[in-house]
């Protein structure tokens, strides 16, 4: 079986973070011999460990960082991987060239000039792919790997405990409190659907402009910042619909979970979900930073049952198709067996 060191020198939140800790245990479920090395982060160590992976924690600091080079390549000499899997800048950075296949991940749009050094590049986009072939890198060496989200669901949160009507139409949003998020104009939308509710859930640099945006627009009685949560599913159960208004989405991994947990989906057309989403099938599109469309399409979604409920239909067939643990994981392995054959 493959031997796979898996390198991530992530944030304490955020997406890539999120789908690592899942992708590892998935991996170890099919057989597959790890070694993961993460940036210290206790938490994140432990739930690792609980699914029964060898965690290394490591500094990854800045230029200053002497020991974490030093320590990864006496972990790889250890370990003798027959695949170095790094996971975006940091982590490739620190990562030593050798006998192994040297692999690195990317979730983003990002220079390649810090990935020379690498045997393979894999994009968790084909749009991602199609940019890493277009900046020069070979096209045999790039390789299309999707996300994967899980299907489990959980009771409602009760709307009660987030003071919050129970006839309400109510909107969730997820992410990064980021200006590439847009959360700015799904407020501004949420003025033009006076009836409805949101739930923000995330956090970031841009909490406390987003809190007095909300103000200002004489909202924020009816939204509810959560911070960072660890009940996804609960939160989807309890909402209406669905809303990613990113003016900036390499991939979207909020699609795919709004579609695994059966809820209609309204996104703007940002490179992540216009790729994945077909739309008036499996969501409805709008353009960037417009707010009155993106209030248009909300609007239609909670106002009309048959049309939730055919959007939720489409997206639970593409989430099916493409982005199960199953299918994912398949992906990985036969991307193991073809670049160490």
């Amino acid at each position: 079986m493959t031997r796979v060191m898996q390198v991530m020198a992530g944030a304490v939140h955020g997406g890539a973070e999120t789908f690592f800790t899942r992708l590892a245990p998935a991996l170890s479920r099919a057989g597959t011999t790890q070694q993961i090395v993460i940036r210290q982060h206790p938490e994140r160590a432990a739930s690792l460990r609980a699914e029964g992976l060898s965690v290394i924690e490591l500094g990854f600091g800045g230029m200053l960082d002497l020991v974490t080079g030093h320590r990864l390549s006496r972990a790889v000499s250890l370990f003798d991987p027959d695949i170095l899997l790094s996971w975006m800048n940091r982590a490739t950075k620190f990562c030593p060239i050798g006998q192994h296949v040297f692999a690195a991940r990317l979730g983003g749009y990002y220079k390649l000039e810090n990935y020379r050094r690498c045997d393979h590049l894999v994009g968790n986009t084909k749009d991602i792919c199609d940019y890493l072939v277009a900046e020069g890198w070979p096209s045999h060496r790039t390789w299309y790997l999707p996300n994967f989200v899980g299907a489990e669901t959980a009771q409602p949160i009760p709307r009660a405990t987030l003071d919050t009507p129970e006839d309400a139409p109510l909107l969730l949003a997820l992410g990064r409190l980021h200006e590439n998020k847009a959360f700015d104009v799904l407020l501004e939308a949420l003025t033009r659907i006076p009836q409805a509710y949101l739930w923000l859930a995330g956090d970031g640099p841009l909490k406390n402009i987003l809190q007095a945006h909300a103000t200002r627009l004489n909202i924020a009685n009816r939204v509810r910042f959560l911070g960072w949560r660890n009940d996804v599913p609960a939160l989807f159960a309890a909402c209406d619909a669905f809303v990613c208004p990113s003016r900036h989405e390499p991939l979207g991994n909020v699609v795919i979970e709004a579609w695994a947990q059966h809820r209609p989906l309204v996104a703007t057309q940002s490179q992540g979900p216009s790729a994945l989403i077909e739309d008036g099938v499996s969501g409805l599109l709008v353009p960037v930073d417009d707010a009155e469309s993106l209030a248009d399409s909300i609007t239609r979604v909670i106002k009309s049952p048959d049309l939730a409920a055919a959007l939720v239909s489409g997206g639970r067939v593409a989430y099916e198709a493409d982005f199960t643990e199953s299918a994912v994981v398949s992906r990985y392995l036969e991307f193991f067996e073809r670049v160490t054959n």
